[in-house]
């Protein structure tokens, strides 16, 4: 009934709807919150990631990108998923964070209609790797990753440290 207040459950359903960019790795897809996303552009612009022994202990890290006089770290997706070599064309740039993430392709924008949580069967770190899984019309689609796990509090620390340190010899 029009202008009717909404039940419990409405509310509920519609709290839950979210806008999600679905991208592919390695032909496998997955979605991000469109609200973590700040750009999708092609790979042109990224240098090859050399910072000591940093590449070591992060090597997911695959490239830098400046942009508008901010650093972004790019994460190869399919390194941090533990997935086979990519073809990567896009690279996602994240909100509020100086983290990019290398990946195949993007799809589009859709909206999700609830997020499950994650079955028992995720016992590692892709805990942390995912959200949960989304659900469009009923159906489980793909998993929506935790854009904060592609680069951890402590990894952009040390990023951070370490770039501070070789803009520190340059200037010096």
């Amino acid at each position: 009934m029009k202008g009717s207040p909404k039940t419990r459950s409405q509310a509920a359903t519609a709290q839950a709807r979210e806008d999600v960019i679905v991208f592919a790795v390695c032909g496998f897809r997955f979605a991000i919150a469109a609200a973590a996303v700040k750009e999708i552009r092609g790979m042109e612009g990224l240098q090859a990631f050399n910072l000591g022994g940093i590449n070591s202990r992060i090597a997911k890290l695959a490239y830098t990108l400046e942009r508008a006089g901010t650093t972004y770290f790019v994460v190869d997706a399919a390194r941090h998923f533990c997935l086979a070599q990519a073809q990567p064309s896009r690279v996602m740039i994240l909100r509020n964070s100086p983290t990019a993430v290398l990946v195949d392709s993007t799809d589009r924008i859709m909206e999700i209609s609830a997020l499950h949580a994650l079955p028992r069967v995720f016992t590692h770190e892709e805990r942390g790797w995912y959200r949960g899984l989304a659900v469009v019309n009923g159906v489980v689609v793909m998993p929506v990753v935790n854009h904060h796990a592609f680069l951890n509090k402590s990894e952009l620390e040390a990023l951070r440290a370490g770039l501070e340190r070789v803009r520190g010899a340059v200037t010096v």
